[in-house]
């Protein structure tokens, strides 16, 4: 008749289990805490605009998709990413990092759409008008409402696509892990039962 558990065996599925388990349920408040932040992305888009910071924020701080105004009073670099136009067409979004003024930081504007990235923009400044996003390099940026010569105007991220891994993502991957947790427990138990009847067949 078999006394204890296996010491050693029993000491690793039980560490394995409680970190699937705690990997789940950090999934679950992953998920939660994603609906809290795309919630408050969709409210943003319906608040009046804004002037554009001209002061340094904390990445907390950042008014993502807030309408806003802002002044480039010198472009000084271009860039092209992977974009839409209006029309949902594929190609690539021209992104002008611009002086607002002083030592502060600066306002990249995402001034339009073009499928060629290499397209040079008739485009020196001025006022300009959109959606904050955000933006890897510069962590914001300027969707313009419209676009300058050349260029056609370009769809700004939606909410739900600032990031892949969506509430129902993490969701998943929390259910993965409570599965994987139950079949390492439902593992163990059969080779625990297979050892009592080697040892109850042996005595």
């Amino acid at each position: 008749m078999i006394r204890r558990l296996p010491l050693v065996p029993t000491i690793l599925v039980a560490a394995a289990v409680a970190v699937m388990i705690g990997l789940g349920v950090w999934q679950l408040q992953r998920a939660t805490w994603k609906e809290g932040v795309l919630a408050e992305f969709a409210r943003s888009e319906k608040l009046p605009p804004i002037t554009w910071p001209t002061a340094p924020l904390d990445s907390a701080q950042l008014p993502l998709f807030r309408h806003a105004t802002g002044v480039c009073l010198r472009p000084v670099g271009q860039r092209a990413i992977a974009g839409q136009n209006l029309n949902g067409e594929p190609g690539y979004v021209i992104i002008v990092d611009c002086v607002i003024g002083g030592e502060g930081p600066r306002m990249a504007v995402q001034v339009g759409w073009t499928r060629n990235p290499n397209v040079k923009v008739n485009w020196n400044g001025g006022p300009v008008s959109g959606i904050i996003v955000p933006d890897r390099k510069s962590r914001m940026r300027l969707v313009a409402a419209g676009a300058p010569p050349g260029l056609e105007r370009s769809r700004p991220p939606d909410v739900s696509s600032v990031s892949p891994i969506t509430p129902a993502v993490h969701r998943g991957y929390a259910a993965t892990w409570f599965a994987l947790a139950i079949a390492a427990l439902t593992i163990y138990a059969l080779a625990i039962g297979k050892r009592i009847k080697r040892e109850r067949g042996a005595s």
